[in-house]
């Protein structure tokens, strides 16, 4: 199940081996004393030719923001809670492109808005299309 869902975590945010074992290198580690990861170990994983140790489980988890639990296939992660993911001080993307901290937070903003907008949201048109009622009297 790891090499998998591993192999499913680097290629759904389009990395290469090569760059992802960079950019695991980039990050910082209590262990200083492990080895940098190379495009050829990580291919290994992925083809479970070899086992990463739980400290490189644990880097990848936190890499790809899931659990080691999923990872490992203990458990499926089927739910993000985009709020926390938006507050939350990780870098995030968006089809490549870095977002800024003022970025999340108008994005968090629209979201937040549009969610607690539905309730006045109202289908009147026959092919399902949603109305938005602003209140506004004539």
């Amino acid at each position: 199940m790891f090499p998998e869902r591993l192999r499913a975590l680097r290629r759904g945010q389009k990395m290469t081996l090569a760059q992802l074992a960079a950019a695991l290198n980039q990050m910082p580690t209590a262990d200083k004393t492990t080895r940098q990861n190379t495009a050829a170990q990580i291919g290994n994983w992925e083809r479970d030719l070899r086992t990463p140790s739980y400290l490189e489980v644990r880097k990848l988890a936190e890499f790809f923001n899931v659990t080691t639990d999923y990872l490992s296939g203990k458990s499926d992660q089927e739910e993000y809670d985009l709020g926390r993911i938006f507050l939350s001080g990780k870098p995030l993307t968006f089809n490549q492109e870095q977002l800024s901290s003022e970025d999340r937070y108008e994005l968090f903003q629209l979201m937040d808005g549009y969610l607690h907008g539905r309730q006045h949201r109202v289908s009147t048109d026959a092919t399902g299309q949603e109305e938005l009622d602003l209140h506004f009297d004539d």
